[in-house]
């Protein structure tokens, strides 16, 4: 018999009528003769809820008991998919991931899972009962419980198709599969059909929120080929796959687009050696994650502004964190909020010239100035002006014959 994981997001469980939808999709896998293992994100609002409670109560929540706190979300869900399935004649349980145990390394809020002890779930299936486990989630080796991340259950997902040698892992969530862009910002965007590991990561760490980019990542190094598809509509997916060849003709596959990106700028910093690592040491021991830099130089060489993006919710600490550094001096420290990054992502641009000064054209056709810039291999950012991302998209989304 074949095995198969799915994973079921937050607005999949959102509702108790929700909840009877996707028992039917698990029930349809039983029917085929599936070995069916089940994983679960809280149901929608309910993590959301659970951290403003935390704030209500702390500014500095301990982050182990916060951990505690967000796994309990999970928990609900699964017992209601347990519960539901039984109703309907099944043998089901839900698994906590201490019951498992899923063992994790890592910080709490950014663990990441190291094994799966996979006895007492092989057993289970066995008997002819479907496991429904809580993602998200693991334990460390003090026996403390440990979280992924937001979007975490992507990647209990990823890692139970590889210690469970699953056939196939399916993504289930509100959404039919992966977009050239996201549908909300331009209606002429189409469903990918097979979209690879790499170009796939580059969209969901750019501001694609279909997966979580850790997960991918898992996905790739493991080579577990997935697909993602709708709980709500039956239409085949996108599946995400380890072939590196590009799909189709289209030199870009994608393009994305962020919401909550700033830009810090600081002004007048003496330009010596070791002045950039000294700025962002106390960032990067503060989990504060860099993007774009941009440096430059004044004309008689002894100073330089120092441009970088970070995420909206961490300026408040990146500007404490500056103004705390002794080993460094500047003139100005300046912050702009109303900026969002948008890119270009697609393997095809590895061998097609031209692709820079074509996506630069279509934005200065439509007057759309650019304030910084970052590339790799696949993908080429830019940032703008969040006002004018939706004119962006459509500009480059019709640039490269993805409408």
């Amino acid at each position: 018999m074949k095995t198969v994981v799915l994973k079921f997001g937050g607005t999949s469980v959102g509702s108790l009528e929700r909840i009877k939808r996707i028992a039917k999709i698990i029930i349809s896998y039983k029917k085929n003769n599936y070995r069916v293992i089940v994983v679960s994100s809280a149901m929608s609002g309910a993590t959301n809820d659970l951290v403003k409670k935390t704030k209500s109560l702390s500014n500095n929540f301990d982050s182990a008991e916060y951990d505690v706190l967000l796994a309990s979300g999970e928990q609900v869900a699964c017992a209601l998919i347990s519960g539901r399935l039984k109703h309907l004649g099944h043998k089901s349980r839900s698994w906590m991931s201490w019951q498992i145990p899923i063992i994790t390394d890592g910080p709490h809020g950014a663990a990441r899972i190291d094994k799966i002890n996979k006895k007492k779930i092989i057993q289970f299936i066995n008997s002819g009962g479907i496991p429904i486990v809580t993602g998200f989630q693991g334990i460390n080796l003090d026996n403390r419980i440990t979280t992924l991340g937001r979007g975490g259950t992507d990647a209990t997902a990823i890692m139970l198709a590889k210690f469970f040698n699953a056939e196939e892992c399916i993504i289930y969530t509100d959404v039919d599969g992966v977009y050239t862009a996201d549908p909300r910002n331009h209606k002429k965007a189409k469903k990918i059909d097979k979209i690879s590991y790499d170009e796939m990561l580059e969209m969901a760490s750019l501001g694609a929120k279909v997966m979580q980019p850790t997960s991918v990542q898992d996905a790739k190094l493991n080579n577990i080929n997935f697909t993602v598809k709708s709980s709500f509509v039956k239409k085949n997916g996108t599946l995400i796959t380890n072939q590196k060849k590009a799909f189709s003709d289209k030199i870009i596959t994608g393009i994305t687009s962020t919401k909550n990106d700033s830009k810090v700028t600081i002004v007048g910093v003496k330009d010596k050696p070791g002045v950039a690592a000294s700025i962002f040491k106390p960032l990067s021991l503060n989990n504060i994650n860099v993007d774009m830099v941009i440096q430059n130089i004044s004309l008689n060489g002894k100073e330089t502004d120092l441009t970088f993006t970070i995420k909206a919710e961490d300026v408040k600490k990146t500007e404490k964190l500056i103004l705390q550094n002794k080993n460094i001096s500047f003139r100005k420290l300046n912050y702009d909020n109303n900026v969002s990054k948008v890119s270009i992502i697609g393997v095809g641009m590895i061998t097609t010239p031209g692709i820079t000064y074509r996506m630069f054209q279509a934005l200065a056709v439509k007057r759309i100035n650019i304030m910084a810039i970052s590339t790799s291999e696949i993908k080429i950012s830019v940032l703008i002006s969040n006002k004018l991302v939706k004119k962006a998209i459509a500009a480059l989304h019709k640039e490269f014959k993805l409408d």
